[in-house]
């Protein structure tokens, strides 16, 4: 397991944590499996039937469920830098390692979130539902006027504003390491005048590796909140130093947890 060390501030004191996947029997290994496909299954099925009765309580049951994966499999998740949330509606910009980096937001980030996702994986008919049922808000990439719009109608309902967590690499990654960041998320923000928060995921890349077939390894993931960035007054055409700026913060903290293995 790597090592990860997270800086003091005037709040606490440096700390220290194992992060990744940690050794486990092949037996393990096969139960996790049963254990998340099972899961899967059986609360997802739940959380469909519950959106068509009330959003709201599919929400919070699709996050109850996120947090008994972990954990049942095993995993535990460490949120670092929660005092960090500003306490008005953010887009929220994590890296993108794992299919379990969804599992850690939904079940351990505080507030009223929802993730986002490109419009076109809407039009799928079960994976579409699903999304629906996460609270998973779709993004027209090519209007953004559209997507804004959208923003709006649904914070102006009865259960409120929210946070906006989108992934700015777009995809995850293959092999752990963070790709390029998009502008999609930053010009988003800027346009809206929400606050900017970086979050720093660790270790999810081990605890759900790319081609296990949905395996989940147990471990330690830290969840990792790091200094948000106000937008108000500032120009939609700074989107690209933004992105930059985010993007360096994250991967900096990422290769602080590889420098601590060494």
């Amino acid at each position: 397991m790597q090592e990860l060390r997270i800086p003091a501030t005037e709040l606490n004191e440096e700390w220290v944590t194992p992060i990744g996947a940690a050794d486990a029997s092949d037996l393990r290994v096969m139960l996790n499996r049963l254990i998340y496909r099972g899961m899967l299954f059986s609360m997802g099925t739940v959380a469909v039937g519950l959106h068509q009765v009330s959003p709201g309580t599919a929400w919070s049951f699709a996050k109850f469920a996120a947090r008994n994966l972990a954990l049942a499999t095993g995993v535990e998740v460490k949120l670092v830098g929660a005092e960090k949330l500003p306490g008005e509606p953010s887009i929220i910009t994590p890296n993108h390692a794992s299919h379990f980096d969804i599992a850690g937001l939904l079940g351990f980030l505080p507030g009223h979130n929802r993730f986002a996702a490109k419009k076109e994986l809407f039009r799928e008919p079960v994976l579409g539902l699903v999304m629906k049922t996460l609270g998973m808000i779709p993004i027209d990439r090519e209007d953004p006027a559209q997507s804004i719009a959208l923003l709006n109608r649904i914070a102006a309902r009865p259960e409120g504003a929210f946070s906006l967590i989108m992934f700015p690499e777009g995809t995850r990654s293959r092999d752990g390491r963070m790709g390029p960041f998009k502008n999609g998320a930053f010009a988003l923000a800027l346009q809206l005048g929400r606050p900017i928060v970086p979050i720093a995921i660790h270790g999810t890349s081990s605890i759900m590796p790319a081609g296990r077939y949905l395996s989940i390894l147990p471990g330690t993931v830290v969840l990792e909140v790091l200094e948000p960035i106000e937008t108000r007054g500032r120009d939609v055409e700074e989107r690209a130093a933004i992105r930059d700026l985010v993007a360096q913060r994250i991967a900096a903290r990422l290769a602080a947890a590889r420098d601590a293995e060494r």
